[in-house]
């Protein structure tokens, strides 16, 4: 998957990416020229914390070749997380007895935890084989019904009096960084579980994964609200309505406003970006390729393949929930529904593979240039149905019904073509991998 250049193969590279990243602002700009603005940074900030899961993806896949499909399932946690953390204080849960039900549940969990542990340890009084499985399983099953016996009613008890527990109150950056954090710790014990699997396998258990994911999160609704919804989320810059009360006019509210949103994610942005551009380039990147290209040679050389895979596997998830706590803050809402696998998976594969997996570069100019062209298909089909639509009435064919909904359906059409051309003519990316090597 790598390839080796020297001398003038890197110049050209160089000067590929140089007239590549050259031809993308120039296609911003002309999105500005056309929808102003204002949309033009309500893209670029979306973009950037799309940019961001894709490098996420690329450290898993690029890296470490790991087909992770459970990419919705991260950006759902993230959203959850920082909903947690930084949507406003929920007075009438804290001053009901939830906070006292929820700590009965906690206790009830630890309770379960502790009894699968010492069910783990009994081979040490002489218990094993089935009969220690059997143990093992009956501890699972005991703590599952302690656990559900105070969390029910626990759940149902919020669900009637305050709705949901609420957030923290603290500053959304945190609840990013929580994100983060929520993110790494179900990743670690995902990959525990499923990393010894094979590449195809962990394909099918990722997507299981996301899909579970999902399912906790849409019917919790003592803790994320569910589909009816979390909003307004607050934002770590100052919002158009505050910018509006110090008297700016209402499109120079909503572009100042954007543009501090977009300036702080891509200063997220650019840190991981060269915190994993200097990690990829050092000796730890040559352990990594070596154990993608050949995980046999490289356990044979005593290399801790599974461990090397599982760190990958959690920094990327940390960067997908970081990504999906960007989103759900900057449009200032989490919807459980509103999370659909071509949106926030098949898209970010997309991202990866046409920008050039395992070249970060690559990975951010697709994740711009497959955003940009998501976002714009959708006028851009709606102008050409009018007109065909006009066309076909004037030969008596009769109007084209439901234009809307037809030229928001050509988003998956575009992007597919996008792809196919991708492949068919730059299989390994339009910036695929490089690894220079002095001659």
């Amino acid at each position: 998957m790598s390839a080796a250049s020297t001398g003038t193969g890197w110049d050209t590279s160089l000067r590929r990416g140089l007239l590549l990243f050259v031809a993308m602002f120039v296609m911003i700009v002309m999105v500005g020229m056309v929808q102003g603005t204002a949309s033009m940074l309500l893209i670029l900030t979306q973009a950037t914390a799309y940019a961001l899961i894709a490098l996420g993806l690329n450290i898993q896949w690029g890296y470490g070749g790991l087909f992770n499909f459970a990419i919705m399932g991260f950006l759902m946690v993230g959203g959850a997380s920082t909903v947690f953390l930084s949507y406003p204080v929920n007075t009438a849960f804290w001053d009901s007895d939830g906070p006292m039900l929820l700590g009965r549940a906690l206790v009830a969990l630890l309770i379960g935890l502790g009894l699968v542990m010492l069910a783990r340890q009994s081979r040490r009084i002489g218990i094993s084989g089935r009969i220690r499985t059997a143990l093992i399983v009956l501890a699972w099953f005991a703590g599952y019904v302690i656990y559900r016996s105070q969390i029910d009613p626990a759940a149902a008890y919020i669900e009637s009096t305050a709705g949901f527990i609420g957030g923290l109150g603290l500053h959304p950056v945190l609840g990013w960084a929580f994100g983060g954090l929520v993110s790494a710790v179900i990743a670690f014990f995902v990959g525990r579980i499923s990393l010894g699997l094979r590449t195809d396998y962990l394909a099918i258990a990722t997507i299981g994964i996301s899909e579970i994911i999902r399912a906790l999160i849409k019917n919790m609704d003592w803790l994320t609200r569910g589909t009816m919804t979390v909003s307004p989320m607050p934002w770590p810059t100052p919002l158009p309505q505050e910018l509006r009360a110090l008297g700016f006019t209402i499109q120079d509210s909503f572009i100042i406003a954007r543009l501090g949103f977009l300036a702080l994610t891509a200063l997220i942005l650019v840190g991981m970006f060269f915190f994993v551009q200097r990690a990829y380039g050092g000796p730890w990147g040559r352990m990594m390729r070596a154990i993608r290209d050949n995980h046999i040679a490289a356990a044979s050389m005593g290399k801790n393949v599974t461990g090397r895979q599982l760190e990958l596997f959690v920094l990327g998830s940390i960067l997908m929930g970081i990504g999906g706590a960007i989103l759900a803050t900057f449009t200032q809402i989490f919807d459980p529904s509103g999370y659909q696998p071509i949106n926030h998976t098949f898209m970010i594969w997309v991202m990866v593979i046409v920008g050039g997996a395992g070249n970060n570069w690559g990975v951010v100019l697709g994740a711009f240039l497959i955003y940009i062209v998501w976002v714009i298909s959708d006028p851009l089909a709606q102008l050409i149905f009018v007109n065909l639509s006009v066309l076909t009435q004037e030969l008596g064919w009769g109007a084209i019904p439901e234009i809307d909904s037809r030229a928001l359906q050509m988003r998956v059409f575009v992007l597919g073509v996008v792809i196919t051309i991708a492949l068919r003519y730059a299989p390994r990316g339009i910036l695929p991998e490089t690894v220079r090597r002095e001659a």
